[in-house]
């Protein structure tokens, strides 16, 4: 037997209809965490496909843009594993990544004067062309997506956002 939902009604978005099923599927648990984590993760889910979509231009992946951008941001050539650290990576994932952008131009390897057995990873200039023209447009997306909020809506939903941040970086678990 297939469950049928009833029609969306017009003020519900996709995140009241999940809950809506799982009240009448699972009446005795409390789903109003999902009003705010299903909307982040959703929220998350579609921006990121967005930003794949925007990407295949380019011919570089997500990931592959975010190790970009992370060293575009620094002052200094980076050592992979502080580009893994924060990229969120595994370090055999950031390798991969490092040596696809190294084929198309885009990092360079430079040794390490203090070790010889340590590689810096540095942004070449095509490397630095590629993020200064696809992070402008990744910001506008961002910025389209907080369409109608206005500064200080934006600013309490961006501490309310932190400190759940803080939550989920912390570890905790249930």
């Amino acid at each position: 037997m297939v469950f049928m939902s009833p029609a969306p009604r017009p003020d519900e978005d996709f995140t009241d209809r999940v809950r809506r099923e799982w009240a009448e599927t699972h009446p005795e648990v409390d789903t109003s965490p999902i009003e705010v984590m299903g909307r982040i993760t959703r929220i998350g889910s579609q921006a990121l496909q967005q930003l794949d979509r925007a990407l295949d231009a380019s011919g570089v992946s997500r990931a592959e843009f975010d190790v970009l951008c992370v060293l575009a941001r620094s002052d200094r050539p980076l050592r992979a594993s502080e580009v893994t650290a924060v990229t969120m990576l595994s370090g055999a994932s950031t390798t991969k990544h490092v040596d696809r952008l190294g084929r198309l131009g885009l990092v360079e390897r430079l040794p390490f004067e203090r070790d010889g057995r340590v590689v810096l990873l540095h942004l070449t200039e095509a490397g630095r062309t590629l993020v200064d023209t696809e992070f402008p447009q990744r910001v506008e997306r961002d910025r389209q997506f907080l369409e109608g909020l206005n500064e200080d809506e934006c600013a309490v939903l961006a501490g309310l956002l932190r400190r759940i941040a803080a939550n989920v970086e912390s570890g905790r678990r249930p």
